[in-house]
């Protein structure tokens, strides 16, 4: 596992649980609105005392002050180790939180077929056929179509979500993915935050995020598909 860093108490990330959030270096993705840009580019120098050992060594000492474990990114099913590393955190006694972007369904699978999962949090950046140009150039809508239908068929207890950028987002899109995620146990709206940008170019020539009364717009483009739509 290679690591990019280590969020080491968290509230937030992990619904009902305090966490520790591990991000993994390098993605196959370049959302000009992700907000950790070393991370996708895997341009990271190794962390000192960030190894996979040292990782173990600090989470067996937070024992019963920890609740879980998110493994974010970048993008953590790229990494070849995910699944090993997983096992040592259940071996552990910790629940696991993946976050993804869903382009590997076979290491969706995997993990979860291993009970090696206990959440999951999966990104649907816009129409699944439309990620190109803006949010890759190259993948496989069918593997993201693929993700989302394992983790609904699989998972008790997980998200999808948006980050809800123009022109990349719109009513019509957030309807789509209502459609395609029909049943969902929740899905989520975010707002999107100007800070620490991979490509804040895009920004200055044509893409913004919502306002509160925008998103809630979107929110009701989506909710009629869903068990659950928040914006958060």
């Amino acid at each position: 596992m290679i690591f990019g860093g280590i969020q080491k108490n968290s509230l937030i990330d992990f619904p009902g649980k305090i966490s520790c959030v591990l991000f993994v270096s390098g993605c196959n993705f370049e959302c000009p609105y992700c907000h950790n840009p070393d991370l996708v580019r895997g341009n990271i120098s190794p962390t000192p005392g960030l190894d996979e050992n040292a990782v173990c060594d600090f989470l067996e000492m937070r024992k019963g002050l920890l609740d879980g474990v998110v493994i974010s990114g970048g993008e953590p099913t790229l990494q070849g180790d995910i699944i090993a590393f997983c096992e040592k955190l259940k071996e552990m006694g910790y629940p696991v939180k993946l976050d993804t972007n869903g382009t590997r369904p076979q290491v969706i699978g995997k993990l979860i077929d291993k009970g090696l999962v206990d959440y999951i949090a999966m990104d649907i950046k816009t129409d699944p056929f439309h990620y190109s140009p803006v949010i890759t150039k190259i993948y496989s809508p069918a593997d993201i179509l693929k993700s989302i239908q394992i983790i609904m068929e699989s998972m008790e207890t997980y998200e999808f979500r948006t980050t809800c950028v123009k022109p990349i987002v719109d009513a019509n899109v957030i309807g789509g993915i209502g459609r395609i995620i029909e049943g969902a146990m929740l899905y989520v709206l975010q707002g999107f935050q100007k800070t620490r940008l991979l490509r804040p170019e895009f920004f200055e020539e044509k893409g913004s995020g919502y306002d509160t009364n925008g998103l809630i717009r979107l929110r009701s483009a989506a909710e009629q598909w869903v068990n659950k739509c928040i914006i958060r």
